[in-house]
């Protein structure tokens, strides 16, 4: 337990900072109206990071499950956070000088790192399940292998294009698939399915 303990208080060090990195991003918008231009695809994924963020959070309540903790444990769950802070920095730079501002243009010069980051977490999340127990593993549905095959596939694909009607549509089932996923997995786990 005392592990465990330890291991939460650095995930919620960083997940912290991660939701504080997106919220003072977003809040820049309201701040300096004329400094940057919003982009509302790149918005969505912002609240797409928001609520994998939340969900997260939620989600790691069942490493209570992982009985002994190794360094190797730890240096992976630790890892699979920082690779969200990452996420989060790619989503709102420090400095938009180069990019005028210009949120769109910022996006799309950096979709390579955001989707590829984005991917290597779902590959992670494979892990971490596992890491939890095939029992825990096997609880989930069709959904939760359906989840993390598609999107990281669909984070490949986005990666290549530049069509911003595939972007569109593509943040926008992200946040469908994701809401209906927590929707499923929490109401049918509370309503005893």
């Amino acid at each position: 337990m005392e592990a465990l303990a330890h291991v939460n208080t650095v995930i919620g060090i960083i997940l912290s900072l991660s939701i504080a990195h997106l919220l003072k991003g977003s809040v820049k918008f309201v701040q300096h109206p004329d400094r940057a231009k919003p982009y509302w695809v790149h918005m969505l994924w912002v609240f797409y990071i928001f609520l994998l963020l939340i969900h997260f959070w939620w989600w790691e309540a069942s490493l209570s499950r992982v009985k002994e903790w190794y360094f190797p444990e730890y240096f992976f769950v630790i890892s699979y956070i920082i690779l969200f802070f990452v996420i989060c920095a790619l989503l709102f730079p420090d400095d938009m000088k180069d990019y005028d501002g210009d949120y769109e243009r910022y996006f799309y010069s950096r979709k390579t790192w955001f989707f590829g980051a984005l991917a290597l977490s779902f590959l992670a999340d494979i892990v971490d399940t596992m890491l939890k127990g095939e029992d825990y593993y096997n609880h989930f549905t069709w959904l939760y292998p359906a989840r993390y095959v598609s999107h990281f596939i669909l984070c490949l694909v986005a990666i290549r294009v530049d069509n911003r009607r595939f972007h569109g549509a593509l943040v926008i089932f992200f946040i469908v698939y994701q809401l209906y996923f927590i929707f499923k997995l929490y109401y049918d786990y509370f309503n005893g399915g």
